[in-house]
């Protein structure tokens, strides 16, 4: 209203749905006049634990005050009950919401929450309710003597919010027990006399008093000293008053506390026990408390600090329910799950939201395009959605149209707003969280460079962290909380500087770098999980790589290619790295992203790094060794060879690797005996076991190569190679396919299965050829078709290596049919595609299945006569034409 001069526009105060919320209150609602109806029910049990309390605790700006008022006024009045919240009534029962900002600025106090309950019960009930209000009458002369009542409630306000009934119903009650107890014409002088006969008579147990005698601690009530702590227990006689109600005004009121974070801090619960006093002496009443924080009062180790602490007296108040959890229906529902977190909007909700927060004319005053930035941007926070409405009035009264990229910015308020209520430690450890994705307490306090742990302990049990148990680490932030503290103007008085950030974030690096070394036995998780946060630190704060050059190596040692790539950051990533660490992240995330990319795309992006001249000599050999294996999947085999070359030369860690790959490039071009001897020399390191496997298995000696692609399994299965062994599994396979079928199937599945959790995209496709060779001259099991598909698939990935062994594949399902025109024609398709000489024997091969004479010599160098090789390619395929036509 007060934000444009447009009177066409509309401001609507929009509540989106909080369904979930509004079932659990009724829920436990349900459950608690069930259990105050029952017949065992006594008000006056000072021991039995209370279940009596709901808490709904979230982020600031989460919408906990909005739903405090909306379910003071669904439960005031049907009407105003969203539609969706349903119809709930509670027969011959009268619900009566009172609602208690205990905000600092409002200066509530004590005395005005437990008057506030009083007049809200006396312009309810209309009638004195005796045993509370001589107390409050004797506690109101003591402390605040020569002041009225009357003056008092009308110069707090709180006459206005309920009416002047109170002075006169107290006078009423005092006046009552006056006359039974023979004191006419009492002043208020006398009320000490009253009160002192009053416990008199309680005592002695006389008739005088019989309206009151079921009260059985009024009389130590009246005895003690008149102060805040005695005032703490007078809401005992307020519920025991409200036992003695008639079914027919019974009243049930629903006390709702909001804002309980500023009722004290976790040192100071000096406010905070008076309220819990007030709860536990109230059994019959419903408190519903909404504030940032979890009640600690199941917690047995608050003893002494409040008067009831531990689950046995706060048995609902042990855990708490996440957003979307469904309610405990029943009696179930009192026992637990008390403890409710506000979640964040749905996408869905928060598009509602800003639909009907500003219209024009009936239609909404936010487009769709900027509405869907905001949502973005918000993650499902309330209050984030508020400020970008504010700033939309704010571009409009500038004389422009607001645009999506007006919205992509931080509010620096909701840093305010979240660090008010924390100590300096935990504000420290705060924003040294904000550097990481996920933390456990150990690395919070390393990364705050602080020597204990209590600030993360205390900081771990606030609204704006989440938590998943199951997860490697965690705890993370509120996402909205973590991006505006990192990427906000923050104008607090202990704000952090540049040179503060660098120092947290090569505190937090470090702290990862060790619980990665110093747990050898962790396993891949822990890896992966610190080189992802390790890597982003370092490229975003421009920090050593250190540990991080380690890491990368044992990544890529297993060959197993999780995603890696950190997030992008506070800076958009350059086309070439800058630094070292931009340097290794770009290799490490093209080596992942190559399962996904076409291989022209992983020499474009490794050529970048290596151009570079950013990293060290190991893992410059690192990115030029893929670079290398990804040419030679491309049928560049002299440049593969190159890099091959320079990488063997050398003595990283890669040599063993690049002399492998120099013993593969000689196998492609038909150099057997080569391959061969660079073979025998490899060792576990080159895998020279897989490597001799690959080089029997084109000479169709077909044990021996199953032998050698076992005892690569075996070897990898020792080294804890995962990716490894999937390869050699996969060879494996395709070895019994061509051999035997039957058993090829049992090994196929084990390929599968060794992949299931690997991103291995070459062996994976080696893995379908198999299943196709294993089906080689069937007629229904659709080998063509399956063929095209892998054609498809092969062409996509940019594995031009890979075309030739499909085509290799293909000729030997024709040569096991017997289709003699099919196979020539799949031999001139398998020649074109090995016309750069790497796999030109295998249209020699395809030839030798159909036992025809060779119509060129490609220049291959067999390990054996040739008439031998061709002896044993024919054989495999008269075996198998013999098993399919189910000869002996």
């Amino acid at each position: 209203m007060f934000g444009t001069n447009d009177r066409s526009l509309t401001a609507d105060e929009a509540f989106t749905n909080r369904q979930h919320q509004w079932a659990v209150l009724t829920a436990a609602l349900d459950e608690h006049l069930r259990r105050i109806g029952e017949s065992g029910f006594d008000v006056q049990d000072l021991e039995s634990g209370r279940n009596n309390v709901i808490t709904y605790f979230g982020v600031g700006g989460v919408g906990k005050t909005t739903l405090s008022r909306r379910l003071e006024a669904a439960l005031t009045d049907g009407e105003q009950r969203p539609a969706q919240w349903g119809e709930q009534t509670w027969p011959g029962t009268r619900i009566l919401p009172v609602r208690i900002d205990l905000a600092r600025t409002t200066g509530i106090d004590f005395e005005r929450v437990v008057l506030t309950i009083r007049l809200a019960l006396a312009q309810r009930l209309g009638k004195p309710m005796p045993a509370f209000d001589i107390a409050l009458t004797r506690y109101w002369n003591t402390v605040h003597p020569g002041e009225p009542l009357e003056e008092y409630l009308q110069r707090t306000g709180l006459a206005g919010r309920f009416g002047k009934m109170l002075p006169g119903q107290v006078q009423s009650a005092i006046g009552e027990v006056a006359q039974q107890l023979a004191l006419p014409g009492w002043v208020g002088s006398a009320v000490g006399r009253l009160t002192t006969t009053l416990a008199h008579e309680l005592r002695q147990r006389h008739q005088k008093a019989r309206s009151l005698a079921g009260c059985t601690r009024l009389a130590d009530l009246l005895e003690v000293d008149a102060d805040l702590d005695s005032l703490s227990y007078y809401p005992h006689l307020l519920a025991w008053e409200l036992s003695r109600l008639p079914a027919k005004h019974r009243t049930v009121p629903v006390i709702l506390l909001d804002t309980f974070e500023d009722v004290g801090d976790r040192t100071n619960r000096d406010l905070e026990r008076l309220i819990q006093r007030l709860v536990w002496m109230m059994p019959n009443t419903m408190f519903v408390i909404t504030g940032r924080n979890r009640l600690q009062w199941a917690d047995p180790a608050l003893s002494g600090q409040l008067d009831f602490a531990g689950p046995s007296a706060w048995p609902g108040l042990t855990g708490h329910q996440v957003p979307h959890a469904r309610p405990v229906p029943g009696p179930a529902a009192g026992h637990a799950g008390r403890q409710i977190l506000i979640g964040d909007f749905s996408d869905q909700d928060c598009d509602d939201y800003l639909v009907r927060r500003l219209t024009q004319d009936g239609r909404p005053l936010i487009g769709a395009e900027v509405r869907g930035v905001i949502t973005a941007r918000s993650h499902g926070l309330p209050l984030f959605l508020d400020l970008s409405v504010l700033r939309f009035l704010e571009i409009r009264r500038s004389g422009r149209q607001p645009e999506p990229g007006d919205f992509d910015v931080d509010f620096p308020v909701l840093v305010a707003r979240t660090l008010q209520d924390l100590s300096a430690d935990e504000r420290h450890v705060l924003r040294a969280v904000t550097l990481l994705d996920a933390w456990d307490v150990d690395l919070a306090t390393r990364a705050a460079g602080l020597t204990h742990e209590a600030p993360a302990l205390r900081l771990v049990e606030r609204p704006m962290v989440r938590e998943d148990e199951f997860a490697l680490w965690p705890f993370h932030l509120h996402e909205v909380v973590r991006s505006t503290i990192r990427g906000a103007d923050d104008r607090t008085d202990d704000r952090w500087s540049p040179q503060d950030w660098h120092r947290a974030a090569q505190r937090a690096h470090a702290a990862l770098g060790e619980q990665w070394t110093n747990n050898p036995t962790a396993g891949r998780q822990l890896l992966v999980g610190c080189l992802r946060q390790g890597l982003a630190l370092a490229r975003d704060h421009r920090l050593e790589l250190g540990w991080l050059t380690d890491a990368a190596w044992a990544y890529v040692g297993d060959s197993i290619w999780e995603p890696l790539a950190p997030p992008t950051g506070e800076q958009p990533v350059p086309d070439s790295p800058r630094t070292p660490a931009e340097a290794l992240v770009e290799t490490l995330s093209t080596l992942t992203r190559r399962q996904h990319e076409h291989r022209e795309r992983t020499v474009e992006r490794l050529g970048a790094v290596l151009d570079s001249r950013l990293l060290p000599e190991d893992l410059t050999d690192l990115a030029l060794y893929y670079q290398a294996k990804a040419q030679r999947d491309l049928g560049r085999s002299a440049d593969s060879r190159q890099g091959m070359a320079q990488v063997a030369a050398g003595t990283t860690r890669l040599a063993p690797a690049a002399r492998r790959g120099l013993a593969h490039l000689a196998r492609l071009a038909g150099d057997f005996p080569t391959a061969l001897a660079t073979a025998q020399s490899l060792g576990w390191e080159g895998r020279h076991q897989r490597v001799l496997g690959d080089l029997w298995w084109p000479q169709a000696e077909m044990d021996q190569a199953a032998a050698a692609y076992e005892a690569a399994r075996a070897e990898a299965e020792q080294h804890a190679a995962a990716g490894e062994r999937a390869t050699c599994q996969a060879q494996l396979a395709l070895v019994c396919a061509f051999a035997d079928p039957h058993r090829a199937g049992d090994e196929i599945a084990l390929a599968e299965q060794f992949l299931a959790d690997l991103d291995l995209r070459a062996t994976t496709l080696t893995v379908r050829i198999a299943a196709l060779i294993r089906d080689a001259g069937t007629t229904d099991t659709g080998v063509e078709d399956r063929a095209a598909a892998l054609h498809t698939d092969i062409h996509s990935a940019g594995l031009r290596s890979v075309k030739p062994f499909l085509g290799l594949a293909v000729c030997f399902h024709y040569a096991v049919l017997g289709a003699d025109d099919e196979l020539t024609a799949a031999a001139v398709r398998l020649d074109q595609l090995t016309q750069n000489s790497d796999y030109a024997y295998y249209v020699d091969i395809a030839r030798f299945m159909a036992d025809l004479p060779p119509e060129f010599l490609s220049g291959v160098r067999w390990l054996d006569r040739e008439d031998s090789v061709r002896a044993r390619w024919r054989t495999l395929v008269t075996t198998r034409q013999d098993l399919l036509r189910g000869a002996p």
